[in-house]
């Protein structure tokens, strides 16, 4: 974990995991701009210290880089750990997925082992991200969840076999959380971005 500049925020934590060079990043310089401290969350421990270092200069923020591997719970486990110790969380944003060739699978090619880790990061990792920061939020009263989807999240498209069944798990993981945590003033909110975002900039956490 990489700590870069200030102390905390008194907004408190804002989580980003699944970021990369473009949506992730964007989505941890806003909330860095708005005031939050910020925990990026993604496999490339390298790269997010970079991201960490860029954000933290422009938003003179404090900014932490944690690695995290969304298909191991225990990594999850790890991680949170580290985000905690910062404080209270007061947004998780879940932007991970499992990258896909942009071009159309045949369902008879996909092998099992890959279609398991796509819905272990679609569907474990949110389910293991949440679990961490739902108690302490319920606590509070207070807190927001955002899950972001992508058209695959409301329709099967052919060829699109591992993305579509993850993000239609997540979808539904995000309305279970809203029913169920709205009465303690948590926020559960899935976010459909439909649309293509620099396919040759995959977001891996």
């Amino acid at each position: 974990m990489r700590s870069m500049s200030s102390p905390c925020s008194s907004k408190g934590i804002a989580a980003i995991v699944g970021v990369g060079p473009k949506l992730g990043c964007s989505i941890a310089r806003k909330f860095a701009y708005e005031g939050y401290t910020v925990a990026i969350l993604a496999r490339d421990l390298a790269k997010l210290s970079r991201f960490a270092e860029e954000i933290a200069r422009e938003a003179k923020a404090q900014v932490f880089a944690i690695r995290i591997d969304c298909s191991d719970s225990k990594s999850v486990r790890e991680a949170f750990e580290g985000v905690l110790s910062l404080g209270f969380v007061e947004i998780l944003v879940y932007n991970a997925s499992e990258p896909v060739s942009c071009q159309p699978t045949k369902f008879t090619a996909i092998s099992l082992e890959s279609f398991k880790r796509s819905l272990a990061v679609s569907t474990v990792g949110p389910f293991h991200c949440a679990q961490q920061v739902i108690p302490g939020m319920v606590e509070r009263g207070r807190g927001t969840i955002i899950f972001t989807g992508s058209s695959a999240s409301l329709s099967g498209f052919a060829g699109n076999c591992e993305l579509s069944c993850g993000k239609f798990a997540l979808r539904g993981l995000s309305q279970c959380l809203a029913g169920e945590f709205q009465a303690s003033g948590v926020h559960v909110a899935h976010v459909i971005i439909d649309g293509v975002i620099d396919r040759h900039e995959e977001i891996k956490a």
